[in-house]
């Protein structure tokens, strides 16, 4: 398979800069794929129009949504007053964040700006489907006759994956991008390192990264291209990722990776000399 584009580490930061301890070359999602996994991860956002009655103040609101073709699906009341503001002006955006129990500002979020269009007769039916495929207890009330679905086209997005990890994701490249398949997984699978095999997330960082006096590390994160360690080192806890030799789609080729790079480790670091 192709190599996916890559993405710069985090810069800017107030701290003193290090030098990486892994090569930042290696296979990465794009901030595409990034928010294109995090935006099929969520079932609420934040819609924001423009206030109809208000002079055209921008007006937040709750809203759940579906996606199809990378396009937001909303399913609205006539009578709410994020419909009213759309019918008269159909300029809105959508702002998507994770949740967790980190500081908010750290997490990833998405702003999508767009076009909101309604759907009739059978433009509707596949809106409905991605909509009650992502919303099911939404088929109660989906029929009622003041209810309709909206699309939202859209035309930029904005791509905040935490501190330092910013940028505009255009709509070619947003509409490329697909969701991550193993982040779905990536909690469960993190635990279990975490828990059952803090040894070999040394290992790793040992044999394949630049790191010296590493004590212990900890899985962070998981992707169809690898994943990343907190790493404890003679210099201080330090980041490092590291790769898969190809991308995975499901959680059993990511335990027969995380299995082989074990014995990879250990045939590397026991041929290296002390």
């Amino acid at each position: 398979m192709s190599t996916p584009p890559r993405h710069s580490p985090p810069s800017g930061g107030r701290r003193k800069r290090q030098e990486l301890l892994y090569d930042p070359t290696i296979p990465t999602p794009t901030h595409a794929e990034y928010a294109r996994t995090l935006m099929a991860g969520a079932r609420d956002a934040t819609l924001c129009t423009l206030a109809a009655d208000r002079d055209g103040h921008p007006y937040g609101s709750l809203v759940l949504f579906g996606v199809l073709e990378g396009d937001p699906i909303l399913l609205i009341s006539a009578l709410a007053e994020h419909t009213k503001n759309l019918r008269a002006d159909r300029r809105c955006s959508l702002l998507v964040s994770a949740a967790g129990p980190e500081n908010p500002l750290a997490l990833g979020r998405i702003t999508i700006v767009a076009t909101a269009v309604p759907l009739e007769g059978d433009q509707a039916l596949p809106a409905r489907e991605a909509f009650l495929a992502k919303n099911p207890d939404a088929a109660f009330y989906a029929d009622f006759g003041d209810f309709q679905f909206w699309r939202m086209q859209v035309q930029d997005i904005r791509y905040i994956g935490g501190f330092g990890r910013m940028s505009w994701v255009s709509q070619p490249d947003w509409q490329a991008a697909s969701p991550d398949p193993v982040t779905p997984h990536a909690s469960g699978i993190i635990e279990h390192m975490n828990d059952d095999h803090s040894d070999a997330l040394v290992l790793y960082c040992q044999a394949f990264s630049r790191a010296e006096g590493v004590t212990a590390a900890t899985m962070t994160s998981l992707d169809c291209y690898g994943f990343e360690m907190r790493a404890e080192t003679s210099d201080g806890p330090r980041p490092i990722r590291v790769a898969f030799d190809d991308a995975v789609t499901h959680p059993k080729q990511v335990r027969a990776k995380l299995v082989g790079m074990v014995r990879q480790a250990r045939a590397q670091l026991s041929s290296d000399p002390a």
